[in-house]
């Protein structure tokens, strides 16, 4: 049996421990900044299997380091472990058991993976040129737990050469692996906008003024944003995601509360897509009779993927899964990761691992009430990563 088979046995080998790591946390989502259940469970696995544990970094991160036999490159691992503030759909039997909680975006396997990836590895520390650092970060969705997590020195003593992170992805199907070469992802800023009115009774609107009515105006007037002002073959997007005003039927509110979201795949079209969209939010209101208060925060840049760390992970997920299970990702994802930020700092590869099964119904997007993704891809990422590791560290 060779090398690359005995990543991949070892990982498949793993596959009921991963599953009842994952559904395990899946049970017991905790939001960013809280996962103290879930720090403790990665800090007892990493300690178990002999590594140097720090514990308590921007709150609740977590860090194994692994020395190898022989001095060589420092590489990092990155996984997040925190959910979000959705109601779980899923009726199945590791349901979130949280109100209001629950892991949609499969940080949950991104946990159950990175702990499986340092189980293998640490078999094999006799074979590693150098160390590893396996990055167990909170707080991804926000309001983001990278930044934090640097400045607590998680890319020092050892610096670290090389990063590697994947994200579960259920437009892609298990067995799957997709890599971005350079721009993997967007960048992106999230707003927050209050539209103030004159509140009064639905019989005599000519009374007040409607910041509903303002707020639908709004709406479709940003719109024309990306569709009138941006190059068609610059990639941006503006999305409301939430509108709240009102108190009654027959009573004309006193303001509306808005937030959203806006990406594109460079920082210049971003900036542009915030100055357009404050100054049209605050005209278009102003004709309605409003006053409008804007809140912008700038939020994650783009990852940039590294082309010679990309060549090593697509190498070993070709040896592993084959040619034919591997692809060259052609667009970025519209996503935006604070993982942008570790690849700033240092040479990194954000890949995409397939985890669709249409029979069994894993096809539910990222963020969705019934998102859930095919285990069997659990194993996967353990041997990607795996083999990614040895074939950088041998």
């Amino acid at each position: 049996m060779d090398r690359t088979m005995s990543v991949l046995t070892e990982a498949r080998l793993l596959q009921p421990k991963l599953v009842a790591w994952r559904r395990d946390i899946h049970r017991h989502p905790e939001l960013g900044f809280r996962e103290h259940r879930t720090a403790r469970i990665v800090a007892n696995h990493l300690s178990e299997l002999g590594l140097e544990v720090q514990t308590g970094l921007a709150v609740t991160g977590v860090v194994g380091l692994l020395k190898g036999s022989r001095p060589g490159p420092t590489i990092a691992l990155r996984a997040d472990m925190d959910a979000l503030p959705i109601q779980e759909a899923n009726v199945v039997d590791y349901a979130s058991g949280e109100e209001g909680i629950m892991h949609a975006c499969g940080h949950d396997g991104h946990t159950a993976m990175l702990m499986g990836a340092a189980e293998v590895l640490a078999r094999h520390r006799d074979r590693l040129c150098g160390q590893i650092k396996f990055i167990f970060q909170p707080a991804e969705e926000g309001p983001g737990g990278a930044e934090p997590m640097i400045e607590a020195g998680v890319l020092e003593d050892p610096p670290v050469d090389a990063m590697i992170a994947l994200h579960l992805h259920t437009d892609i199907p298990t067995g799957q692996v997709a890599i971005k070469y350079g721009v993997a992802s967007t960048c992106a800023a999230g707003f927050e906008l209050t539209i103030t009115g004159k509140g009064g009774h639905g019989a005599v609107p000519h009374k007040a003024v409607d910041p509903i009515v303002a707020a639908a105006a709004t709406v479709m007037a940003v719109q024309s944003i990306v569709s009138r002002q941006i190059d068609p073959l610059q990639a941006a997007v503006i999305t409301i995601g939430t509108m709240e005003g009102g108190y009654r039927s027959n009573v004309i509110a006193h303001s509306v509360k808005m937030t959203g979201t806006m990406r594109s795949l460079e920082w210049d079209v971003l900036l542009f897509l915030i100055e357009q969209f404050t100054f049209t939010v605050r005209q278009v209101t102003k004709a309605y009779g409003c006053q409008t208060e804007i809140e912008v925060e700038h939020g994650y840049p783009a990852v940039v993927n590294d082309e010679t760390i990309c060549r090593v992970v697509e190498h070993a997920a070709r040896s592993l899964l084959g040619s034919s299970s591997v692809s060259r990702a052609g667009q970025p994802m519209l996503g935006s990761e604070d993982f942008a930020l570790f690849s700033l700092k240092c040479p990194s590869c954000f890949f995409r691992l397939g985890a669709q099964n249409t029979d069994r119904g894993f096809t539910q997007a990222w963020h969705h009430p019934s998102f859930d993704f095919d285990e069997e891809a659990l194993s996967i990422g353990v041997a990607v990563f795996s083999q990614a590791v040895l074939d950088y560290c041998c």
